[in-house]
């Protein structure tokens, strides 16, 4: 018996299905924290520290690709290496993963886009209530950004759960709040490759969709909860 926090972030919106943001896709990540990760999390604090950033840096993956914010004026290798090193953090940590996607231009409105996200995530939480109820607490870590996510994370735990606790994060103070973000990050970069439409930064940041998939798209499905 022990306590299993659940780190939980998205990648997409609420809004009306557009070809630049086509997907909703949530990201749960799981940790036993019987299991303990502070040595991994202190070895990427350190290596992201070599490269000339703080502490309390939080390695934001989208905008990292696409040059973004602050990184706007970061070179490529620097880039990788950041993505890199929080991806074999991920790698090496004692975690899992189940990620969901739901293509926008199945649902007519966004309230059956959140009827349709309500249900898989009871059926995934049902179809593995047994080792959901092996842990004493279940702690759910969120930073709120999408209310319409809040809303559903807190009603289906509600129902599906004898209880829990839920917690706002920010994404500087809880490296597996990062991890779930990359994981939201792969997961479109898969669904691009399949349909052949990755952007030129993202061919330029993983050396070629090639590269991309044997290094990183590969790997990551061994920390998948299938």
């Amino acid at each position: 018996m022990g306590k299993l926090s659940v780190f939980v972030d998205e990648s997409g919106d609420f809004g009306a299905y557009s070809s630049h943001c086509p997907y909703y896709i949530v990201t749960m990540v799981f940790h036993d924290q019987n299991s303990d990760i502070n040595p991994m999390i202190q070895k990427l604090d350190e290596e992201i520290q070599s490269l000339g950033y703080g502490k309390g840096f939080a390695i934001h993956t989208a905008p990292l690709i696409r040059k973004e914010e602050m990184f706007a004026s970061v070179l490529p290798n620097e880039r990788r290496a950041l993505f890199s090193k929080l991806f074999y953090f991920v790698m090496k940590s004692d975690i899992k993963y189940k990620t969901f996607v739901f293509e926008k231009s199945q649902f007519e409105n966004a309230f059956k886009l959140q009827g349709r996200m309500a249900k898989e995530l009871s059926q995934f939480i049902r179809s593995n209530l047994e080792w959901f109820q092996s842990f004493d607490d279940v702690v759910l870590y969120y930073d709120n950004g999408q209310h319409e996510l809040n809303a559903i994370l807190n009603a289906v735990l509600t129902t599906e759960l004898s209880s829990y606790d839920a917690r706002k994060v920010l994404p500087k103070d809880y490296k597996l709040f990062q991890a779930a973000d990359l994981i939201c990050t792969l997961k479109l970069l898969g669904l691009k490759c399949e349909r052949k439409e990755l952007s030129n930064s993202e061919l330029l940041l993983f050396h070629g969709e090639r590269d991309l998939k044997r290094q990183f798209l590969k790997p990551i499905k061994k920390k998948s909860f299938d």
